[in-house]
């Protein structure tokens, strides 16, 4: 009974330190110390890393944005650029808002478009449109952004794009891909919003959610050349097999765009790109580092195994415990205790099943490899603070989380399988909630090892 006890407070520290690093993690992408980070102000001269527009010189400032960091990014300019703000519109996720002064946030449907993010789009759209060179317009983008900015090219319906995202999120698709598709059937992304803003000077902050900080990929780069092609487009709906699940008016679109019927996304060579300026405030490698120095605060060896992690979540799962089992039998370069950090996302290929998300799935995966391990706990996390259509940004596993799941009538396994990972957490108190964070820098997971060996070898 007493070394039942014992592991039982062993565990719970390992679980707490897990929520602390996490958390570290967080405060270090916060948007707006990220903002206040990378832009100053001094009179008319507002500087955004190291470039300077003389306020003087225009006669309005205009925000234009999306995504789910938007609200918080809209309150710091606002702090910065109260006296020159004429207006602005950044649409944001459900719940992902906060009082601001001058610019108005629309909240709308993520990850499937809706009404509200169709209408958002539009009139940011037209608020660019009416922008001249006399106009600086400060654009906002974060995590999201793709999916709240849903102004379809003519002839898809915004019906067509919900249903296009829903077949690509269920094939497995990566974001990369996502977008890719995305920018070929919209009527602002893909460099778009750029052009309808030019010849006004377009300087754009962005807390960045993608693999490699690509430009191109977050929110589906409306302020950004495109690189993609329609003829990419068919590639990725011809290698996940999905022509005839996607509507017929997008899949005709992308056709004629590859048979070169439909003009192209702006491409790096158009000259209309000399006047828009990118700073990336906030990434995934400033959560990382952040939480392996709350972690070496803690007593553990920070071990960073990756910081763009892609491909099927079960596989990235086992990979995971694989190193950390290295590390508890002294087989690895890193002796315990140690924390295993990595970035990125996973995904997930189903074609129906329960309820859950990337996150969710990895710590369940996680909680059937370490089950039988000792002095373990597992953290993995969405750093908005959402994890696919749920209220939880992940899962906290420990090796009795499976033994938990079994005192409750419910098989881990068949749970996994069934891509129902949030129902066992839930039960078993494994779920880990936030509520919105108002940041996104893709997924953080944490592995903490301590010193031991197995239970049972």
């Amino acid at each position: 009974m007493k070394e039942e006890v014992r592991k039982a407070g062993e565990s719970e520290k390992l679980r707490h330190d897990c929520d602390r690093i996490f958390r570290a993690g967080l405060a270090a992408v916060d948007p707006v110390q990220s903002v206040y980070r990378h832009c100053t102000r001094e009179g008319d001269l507002f500087r955004i890393d190291d470039r300077t527009f003389d306020l003087s010189r225009f006669r309005e400032v205009v925000i234009l944005g999306a995504g789910k960091a938007g609200a918080p990014m809209a309150a710091a300019l606002e702090t910065l650029l109260a006296d020159r703000i004429a207006r602005g519109l950044v649409v944001v996720k459900y719940g992902h808002v906060q009082p601001l002064k001058t610019v108005e946030l629309v909240e709308a449907g993520h990850p499937v478009p809706d009404k509200n993010g169709l209408d958002g789009a539009g009139r940011i759209l037209s608020l660019a449109e009416q922008a001249d060179r006399d106009t600086l317009v400060i654009g906002l983008l974060s995590g999201g952004g793709s999916a709240l900015l849903p102004l379809p090219a003519d002839g898809v319906r915004l019906q067509d794009k919900q249903e296009t995202t829903r077949v690509m999120l269920a094939c497995g698709a990566s974001i990369h891909e996502m977008n890719t598709v995305r920018k070929h059937m919209s009527a602002i992304k893909g460099g778009q919003l750029a052009a309808a803003v030019h010849p006004a000077p377009f300087a754009c902050l962005v807390l960045s959610d993608v693999v490699g900080d690509d430009l191109d990929i977050i929110a589906s780069g409306p302020m950004v050349p495109d690189r993609s092609t329609f003829a990419r487009c068919m590639e990725i709906v011809e290698r996940y097999g999905i022509e005839d699940r996607i509507p017929e008016s997008v899949m005709t679109r992308l056709e004629n765009g590859a048979e070169k019927k439909i003009q192209e996304t702006p491409k790096p060579d158009d000259p209309l790109f000399e006047r828009v300026f990118h700073s990336i405030i906030a990434c995934s490698r400033d959560a990382l580092e952040a939480a392996a120095k709350e972690a070496e605060t803690l007593g553990y060896r920070p071990y960073l195994l990756s910081e763009a992690v892609q491909g099927e979540t079960v596989k990235a799962a086992a990979d995971h415990i694989e190193a950390a089992r290295q590390i508890q039998q002294g087989r690895h370069s890193v002796f315990p205790p140690a924390c295993i950090l990595s970035g990125g996302e996973t995904t997930v290929t189903m074609e129906i099943g329960g309820k859950g998300g990337r996150n969710q799935e990895f710590a369940l995966k996680c909680a059937l490899e370490i089950r039988g391990m000792d002095r373990i706990a597992v953290l993995s996390g969405g750093t908005d603070g959402t994890d696919g259509p749920t209220d939880a940004a992940g899962g906290l596993v420990d090796p009795f989380t499976v033994q938990r799941a079994e005192a409750c009538g419910l098989d881990a396994d068949y749970h996994l399988e069934a891509h129902d990972a949030y129902s066992l957490l839930e039960a078993v108190g494994d779920l880990y909630k936030t509520g919105p964070t108002l940041t996104n820098v893709m997924d953080l997971r944490i592995i903490l090892v301590d010193k031991t060996g197995y239970m049972n070898v």
